[in-house]
């Protein structure tokens, strides 16, 4: 039986917290005999508690900050909590706004986000922490009170309380403490929550929501009961058990977040929404993409094509067919981001990937990336688990604070805001990029789900399934014609004929199917018995019984695709990791994470061999997981460069809105110096940051920097500060 890591690392990333000065001195880039420069590589959390976790950095002599020690214990919540990436992204942002309150409290111009208090201590990093502390505690209990991460997370928070040394009984919220500020902190939060929009005290019900299609059973074949094409299909299973390893005894919870759109959002403003009517409700759209193609409307062709993708990318999933590819940055990575209208030329669509020509040397060393040759399969297979919201996940948003974390933790990493200025101590190094992360994240949970509740889009499993048994689209004197059909393509995409299913021809094992569809891809569950031994490789299979390289109880996520979440979330959070960093790039100019042969993979066997995934540059990392859902058979392209579009815009402004709180820009628009009086310098700064097109000088939200923010920033320096 394979070892407990391999439960959980597939679910994402993990933190190199405990990794030794030594260790990391072993791991270097490539060509370190040349210029050694130190990484460090993401690994599996085992199944140990945060706790044991601290022990073990503890004797290491690791420290984290008090905001990074509260954020490990809310990561571990979600992992074991409902896989609910809308209400967990709200979660992240809520504790961040949490952290950065309790921080701002105990300094003079610093605005907070959702509770305003001012407060003074003689030893001020002494009381943030308490006040974090204090906050984070009640704030947790009480988002995961009915959990069923309840029972895990509830000890840590307490564990955490007594090796921090506060008192977890302490309650007052009149006191003039910062314990007593904490417990203020978090009742405000949850005040916040309770009235957002998110109907958190209904467990976040749909308010109006329903699926006009029928739910499709993926354990039998075809999709004989869909009425719309183009529309969103639940599913239903015996047993579901969704992407948090929860079992769902009834089948398929509703759709997740259809009227997310709703919620109040971190910086989210009139310029980015829409309110748009459909079945008499008005849905709040945000950064609306427009339509997704429609098969048998406008973008049919692309409908079709983008499915058909899908389904010959799922044909790479075999390791044992020969192909090996160089999944280095030195082939991989630096892709322009293309618009809908370059979709075509930027996916390789027979052989899987995208346009980006790699990176010619590693931007930090100079020296060229060496080559990684592996099996396509594998690195395909990898990518669709490591990228996915698999058992024990922290769910896209928090997969990328566990990215964050990673880096901060990087050897060649310094606290300099956005790449320069003052080096921060850790706490408020991490107060502030959590705050930028989660306000983000939040922002694009919004956003995205915003548009998937509107457009109510198909799913590949639905779409797929449903075209082939229409038939084919390609020849109209051909068999099984039909205009709503799937496009043959030679060699993968056929109909099954007398001729092809003669002995020794590629469908004899399909005999007594002729005229149905069949599709070489990825073979599905019903191949596998022993996922620690078996792998179901590829093969001719009916069109009617494929399934998305997913396990038998999930197969897909439970609600509309258009937009891709992953392609947005991991976007957005990469051009925040940019612009918090000031680099593009990873420390080192470079990001890994391990798969160890037959360890990751777990509802299949693999990989084959081991298989390091390898970054230049945030955007690398977000476009790989873009292109990951593509091979797992959950996005077609259609949802995919929408999504990036969408995270490109909302990740910046999130960043830039956060920034407003640091600098004390949302008190005092005008105060430029972040010092409370308005003057000559003010003004000289503002135009600094007008002349340099730094979106603070955007004074009014509309992502454009113009004459229109100069009258509106005198204004605002005419009213003055409060």
């Amino acid at each position: 039986m394979k070892n407990s890591m391999k439960l959980t690392v597939c679910a994402g990333l993990a933190i190199a917290s405990a990794m030794t000065n030594a260790q990391t001195a072993q791991t270097v880039t490539k060509n370190a005999d040349i210029n050694p420069i130190p990484t460090t590589k993401m690994r599996a959390i085992e199944h140990e508690s945060t706790a044991v976790r601290r022990h073990l950095d503890s004797q290491r002599g690791i420290q984290h900050s008090t905001a990074r020690l509260w954020n490990e214990v809310l990561l571990d919540s979600i992992r074991h909590d409902l896989a609910r990436p809308t209400i967990h992204a709200r979660n992240l942002y809520h504790t961040s706004a949490a952290m950065w309150d309790a921080w701002a409290a105990f300094d003079a111009h610093a605005d907070q986000v959702i509770h305003h208090e001012r407060m003074e201590a003689a030893d001020a990093q002494a009381a943030r922490d308490e006040a974090i502390s204090y906050a984070m505690y009640r704030l947790l209990r009480h988002r995961f009170l009915n959990s069923p991460a309840a029972p895990f997370a509830f000890p840590e928070y307490d564990a955490l309380m007594a090796d921090l040394s506060y008192d977890i009984n302490y309650t007052d919220t009149q006191a003039d403490t910062p314990a007593a500020l904490g417990n203020r902190i978090a009742q405000s939060i949850i005040a916040y929550g309770l009235s957002d929009g998110s109907n958190e005290q209904l467990n976040y019900a749909n308010l109006i929501y329903e699926p006009v299609n029928p739910p499709l059973l993926p354990e039998f074949p075809g999709n004989p009961d869909i009425i719309d094409l183009n529309r969103w299909q639940p599913l239903a299973l015996e047993f579901f058990v969704d992407q948090s390893g929860n079992p769902i005894p009834t089948g398929y919870p509703d759709a997740l977040s259809p009227e997310w759109g709703l919620v109040t959002p971190f910086s989210l403003n009139e310029n980015d929404l829409e309110i748009l009517e459909r079945d008499g409700f008005e849905w709040w759209v945000w950064h609306n993409p427009g339509n997704p193609p429609y098969i048998g409307g406008e973008g049919d062709a692309r409908y079709k094509w983008g499915n058909e993708m899908v389904a010959i990318w799922s044909g790479h999933l075999d390791p044992s067919d020969g192909v090996m590819i160089d999944v280095s940055p030195a082939t991989i990575g630096n892709a322009v981001l293309p618009d809908v209208a370059d979709e075509q030329d930027f996916y390789q669509w027979l052989e899987g990937g995208d346009w980006g020509q790699g990176w010619d040397t590693n931007p930090v060393t100079g020296l060229p990336y060496e080559p990684q040759i592996v099996p396509r399969g594998d690195y395909g297979r990898i990518l669709a688990e490591f990228w996915a919201d698999g058992p024990a996940s922290e769910t896209p948003p928090g997969h990328w604070f566990t990215i964050l974390n990673y880096v901060s933790d990087h050897p060649l990493h310094v606290n300099q805001f956005m790449g320069s200025g003052p080096v921060l101590d850790q706490l408020e190094w991490d107060v502030k990029s959590y705050l930028a992360l989660g306000g983000g994240m939040h922002d694009i949970a919004i956003a995205s789900w915003s548009v998937k509740g509107y457009h109510d889009y198909i799913r590949p499993v639905s779409a797929i399934r449903a075209m082939c048994d229409n038939g084919q689209c390609s020849d109209p004197d051909g068999p099984s014609y039909h205009p709503n059909g799937i496009n043959l393509v030679p060699d993968i995409i056929e109909v099954v004929t007398a001729e092809t299913t003669a002995p020794g021809e590629r469908h004899q094992h399909l005999a007594g199917n002729e005229g149905k569809i069949a599709i070489k891809a990825w073979k599905g569950p019903d191949y596998i018995n022993n996922p620690d031994s078996d792998v179901a490789g590829v093969g001719w299979i009916l069109a009617e019984n494929w399934w998305p390289y997913q396990r038998p109880s999930f197969v897909t996520p439970p609600f509309p695709g258009y937009v891709s979440g992953h392609s947005t979330y991991s976007r957005g959070a990469a051009e925040i990791m940019t612009l918090l960093t000031g680099s593009e790039f990873f420390p080192g100019g470079m990001g890994e994470f391990e798969a160890p042969m037959n360890e990751f993979l777990v509802f299949e066997d693999g990989p084959s061999m081991d298989v390091t995934l390898q970054w230049a540059s945030y955007r690398d990392a977000s476009d790989q997981c873009s292109l990951s859902r593509i091979w797992g058979g959950i996005h077609p392209p259609a949802d995919d460069i929408p999504g990036r579009h969408i995270g490109l815009a909302t990740g910046p402004e999130a960043f830039t809105e956060a920034r407003r709180y640091f600098n004390g820009l949302k008190s005092c628009p005008a105060d430029f110096k972040s010092d409370g009086v308005l003057n000559f310098y003010d003004v000289s700064s503002y135009v600094v940051a007008y002349l340099g097109d730094d979106m603070l000088a955007d004074m009014n939200g509309d992502l454009q920097i113009n004459a229109m923010d100069v009258m509106d920033y005198l204004t605002a320096y005419t009213t003055g500060c409060p």
